[in-house]
């Protein structure tokens, strides 16, 4: 086998857990091979480098073997070799900044001008 469907591919390397949901990063433009959007159905060969965006991390992973069918995850280094770089694995233990505005009870919908101010705060943490 020379080749594999990039879908079939992504899937069987536990990049995604769900064929479908490989398909799905496809269609929506979140996996590249070599710069370019990759549709489901474009065949991978070894060699072949291939970015993916899950979540807020660039994945890139560098094609061994051509494999069709899901693999034990000891096994995976043998068909894909990770590139990833070691900053975008750091987003995956960054912390989640997170805050909250106590509103009275009963105090009602918030207003527009307490709705710019919670943009204007929320514009200062990011």
């Amino acid at each position: 086998m020379d080749s594999v469907r990039i879908d079939k591919y992504l899937w069987a390397i536990r990049v995604y857990k769900t064929r479908t949901d490989a398909t799905d990063a496809c269609k929506g433009g979140k996996v590249k091979v070599a710069g370019v959007n990759a549709k489901p159905s474009r065949e991978v060969k070894p060699g072949e480098v291939i970015q993916v965006h899950k979540g807020s991390v660039f994945y890139t992973y560098k094609v061994i073997k051509a494999l069709e069918n899901r693999v034990g995850a000891p096994l995976v280094a043998d068909y894909a070799e990770n590139l990833t770089p070691e900053e975008e694995l750091q987003k995956l233990h960054a912390p989640v900044e997170t805050f909250f505005v106590k509103r009275e009870r009963g105090a009602g919908r918030p207003t527009k001008k307490d709705r710019r101010e919670l943009e204007e705060i929320w514009d200062q943490l990011i």
